[in-house]
């Protein structure tokens, strides 16, 4: 505080004897462009790269979980109602959203909980044989940052075991729920070979990371392009989502002029797919892909261009 006191002393005093700098000056500098990086594009060429998520998770829920109905359901009753609001994700929305993608020609990654995939197989496999990314998301909605080593791993590797045995798909990205990894996950995940998690939102450009002296890629994920969070948690309309996330892609576009800029943009097998929200994302994606040097892109390829990539950030 002492400093940023003595700033503004300062520049009051250099104000009061008519020193203190034009505000043209201010304003000039402020308005040079930034020059062009090494690494501001990517090694395909791309000048912004575009991931999208569809969280399959309906079936793996507890009973009784978090919904948009009252939770006020009495000890030992299940909440029936909110458990049609989980099967429609798999009945309804997936469905829809894959023709979606198809019509928008674009693949995307799939965070799919081991459960949700057991008990929905057909679906999982239709998700991988259309092209897309089977991520692992966890066995089940468990809270993994308190289980012990060896619990852990086998949480994990249960919900890869999962998807491996319906799928044929080899996992090699992690979502942990809620993005609440523990101290041990990433050494876990190096452990059982995978290659990138997506638990940070610290960035806006993936980078490498040092897991048990070995490199490691973060494909950084958003909850502010985030349907679960918009929708289901501040209620937005389908136009106030599609509005902000246009607004993000309008100033990363401008920004990946001389930087390297990632963009994420999530949907929830129960949120993001239903009608109107499908609506949004088909105009949405579109008007991104009327960009020129925009890609979109699994986060399994990002992560493998980001792995191989001399320039790619470092931390």
């Amino acid at each position: 505080m002492g400093t940023r006191r003595n700033f503004i002393k300062q520049g009051t005093l250099l104000s009061a004897a008519g020193l203190a700098m034009p505000l043209g000056v201010f304003s000039q500098a402020s308005e040079q462009p930034r020059t062009r990086t090494e690494n501001s594009r990517w090694s395909d060429g791309s000048r912004l790269v575009v991931s999208v998520s569809m969280q399959f998770e309906g079936g793996g829920q507890p009973d009784n979980a978090e919904s948009p109905f009252p939770q006020n359901i009495q000890k030992g009753y299940i909440d029936l109602p909110a458990a049609t609001w989980y099967e429609y994700g798999y009945k309804e929305g997936i469905p829809r959203m894959l023709d979606n993608w198809d019509k928008l020609k674009i693949k995307v990654t799939s965070h799919m909980v081991g459960t949700a995939v057991l008990k929905n197989p057909g679906l999982a496999r239709e998700i991988v044989q259309r092209g897309h990314e089977a991520a692992a998301h966890g066995m089940n909605w468990s809270t993994q940052y308190t289980m012990p080593y060896e619990e852990e791993k086998k949480f994990i590797k249960d919900g890869v075991d999962a998807i491996k045995t319906i799928t044929g798909f080899n996992p090699v990205g992690y979502n942990a729920n809620w993005l609440r990894r523990g101290p041990n996950t990433l050494n876990i995940l190096q452990e059982l070979g995978f290659l990138y998690h997506i638990d940070d939102i610290s960035r806006d450009e993936p980078f490498i990371i040092q897991v048990r002296n070995k490199d490691f890629a973060v494909v950084p994920y958003t909850i502010r392009c985030n349907d679960i969070v918009l929708i289901e948690g501040k209620h937005f309309s389908a136009n106030q989502f599609t509005n902000q996330v246009k607004l993000e892609f309008d100033q990363l576009y401008a920004e990946s002029e001389y930087q390297r800029r990632q963009m994420s943009i999530s949907f929830h097998d129960r949120i993001g797919g239903t009608p109107q929200m499908v609506k949004a994302a088909n105009e949405l994606i579109h008007y991104i892909q009327g960009h020129q040097g925009v890609n979109f892109k699994r986060k399994d390829e990002i992560a493998r261009m980001t792995l191989e990539d001399k320039t790619s950030l470092r931390e």
